[in-house]
């Protein structure tokens, strides 16, 4: 086999797989956790006083195109010293960006802990979702929960692969630190409206295509590719321009209905449903959508082999 083929897929291979056996160990450092210190100061010293969107976009291009370059040079060192290191902080960088195994972790302890009592519900949904979860009902913290399944499928797992091929490790590292950056300061509420303006619109490109990709993958997961007309006909019905597809998707597939009005940080968001079937939700449909997470999984690391074999070979 090609010799930078081996390259490629190695630590994509080692990455994934460390991410099936371990999830995000709490004794790792994490890059996101660095980047959402780095965010959060910037943050607190930007967001006050006079052109804050300019500001806002000062610091998410800045973050953005900083965490590329010198992940790419780090890289470009450690591989000067030797291949084996080179593959290895490849390997691990993998790992870290990728997040399939925590995500389905945290969704199904929501409906473990909910098993046991509606507070406990939600105060672990809490942990996986922006709205506010103090006043929600047990049928909305299903909702809730594997709606960030659905969401987080994209972000956490075919949007990072897709950087990978795109841009190696560097993008994929550039697309968490977009993510993060999104998930801080993207929200439409008065402190983040203006300052978080730019990085709420550089997660909606870099989301653009793998959030209708995660769609796609998610109906040929479950073998119904007749579901891609609901697909079509929901996914836009989002405030997001990308979330409503891989949601619509497992709406779909579950035959249930999603979306509809929160409140984020005290204010009420009315978004539009996604599906009809207002029926409800169980253990039953947990486990259907987690087989359907680990399956899309499984597609989308094969798309990101295709791409390198087509890349490299031909």
């Amino acid at each position: 086999m090609n010799d930078q083929l081996i390259h490629c897929l190695l630590p994509l291979l080692l990455g994934w797989g460390l991410d099936r056996l371990l999830g995000d160990p709490s004794w790792l450092p994490h890059p996101v956790v660095g980047f959402g210190r780095l965010i959060a100061w910037g943050e607190r010293h930007l967001n006050r006083g006079g052109h804050r969107p300019v500001k806002g976009a000062v610091l998410a291009l800045g973050l953005v195109s900083l965490t590329f370059a010198l992940s790419f040079w780090l890289l470009w060192g450690v591989d000067r010293l030797h291949w084996s290191l080179g593959m290895l902080l490849r390997t691990v960088l993998v790992f870290c960006c990728l997040a399939g195994t925590t995500l389905r972790r945290e969704v199904s302890q929501v409906f473990t802990a909910l098993d046991r009592s509606l507070e406990e519900g939600r105060r672990q949904v809490a942990r996986i979702v922006g709205r506010d979860t103090a006043s929600l009902s047990a049928q909305e913290i299903r909702t809730a929960a594997l709606e960030t399944l659905a969401e987080n499928q994209s972000d956490g797992v075919t949007a990072p692969l897709f950087w990978l091929a795109l841009g190696g490790v560097p993008g994929m590292l550039a697309y968490k630190m977009v993510n993060t950056l999104d998930s801080m300061i993207g929200y439409r509420t008065e402190r983040y409206r203006d300052f978080g303006r730019v990085a709420a619109r550089l997660d909606d490109v870099a989301n653009y295509l793998p959030a209708r990709l995660t769609a796609l993958l998610m109906v040929l997961s479950a073998g119904r590719p007749s579901l891609w007309r609901f697909v079509r006909r929901y996914g836009p019905c989002h405030a997001s321009p990308n979330s409503g597809w891989p949601e619509a998707a497992l709406a779909g597939i579950l035959n249930c209905r999603f979306g509809g009005p929160h409140y984020y940080f005290g204010e009420l968001f009315d978004k539009p449903y996604i599906g009809e079937n207002d029926r409800r939700l169980g253990n039953g449909d947990l486990s259907l959508s987690l087989r359907i997470s680990r399956r899309t999984e499984y597609l989308s690391l094969l798309a990101v082999g295709l791409v390198y074999c087509l890349l490299i070979l031909v």
